[in-house]
């Protein structure tokens, strides 16, 4: 068989990205502080073969307002708990709320690709031109994931399961 190198550039630079799409990431990845978002995790796999059967993200400081979205055939749980400092939200100032979120009880099989979906806020004491991590668990039917690195300053490593992130702008 003789292929041309353009086909063999195309399949060579789809495999480069593919390892990078494999991740749990944010569909929208950066907001304004002092506004309200919606987040969709994109989840692309399961563990392994192993279909997920619960997702878990931990809010980071500063998002308050946390709602998340009914998924059919899902439960959720919230943790609520203390925030490090008070907001300012709705002329109240706010110092506790959703800490983390939790979709149980479904089953996204490996070959399958969904999305878990929350809204929230973030503040408006939140400085731009910062970045903040939403670490992940994802707990497969055998096996479990931890998507929570988080890059060193200054350095641009290729993490091997990220957090994803939240880039914060003016």
């Amino acid at each position: 068989m003789i292929f041309r190198n353009g086909f063999f550039a195309l399949i060579l630079s789809m495999a480069a990205t593919f390892p990078a799409a494999a991740h749990v990431t944010l569909e929208k990845n950066s907001t304004k502080p002092g506004s309200f978002f919606k987040t969709v995790l994109k989840v692309p796999h399961g563990c392994d073969g192993s279909p997920t059967e619960k997702l878990r993200v931990e809010i980071p400081e500063g998002i308050i307002a946390v709602k998340p979205m009914p998924k059919p055939g899902w439960q959720i749980e919230t943790t609520k708990g203390k925030y490090a400092k008070s907001y300012a939200f709705h002329g109240k100032d706010v110092t506790e709320g959703v800490t983390a979120i939790s979709w149980t009880g479904g089953s996204l099989p490996d070959e399958y690709y969904d999305e878990f979906v929350f809204s929230a806020y973030a503040a408006a004491t939140l400085s731009p031109k910062s970045k903040l991590y939403f670490k992940v668990t994802q707990s497969c039917a055998a096996g479990e994931l931890e998507w929570s690195e988080i890059p060193a300053k200054g350095t641009g490593k290729e993490l091997e399961r990220p957090a994803p992130s939240l880039q914060l702008v003016r």
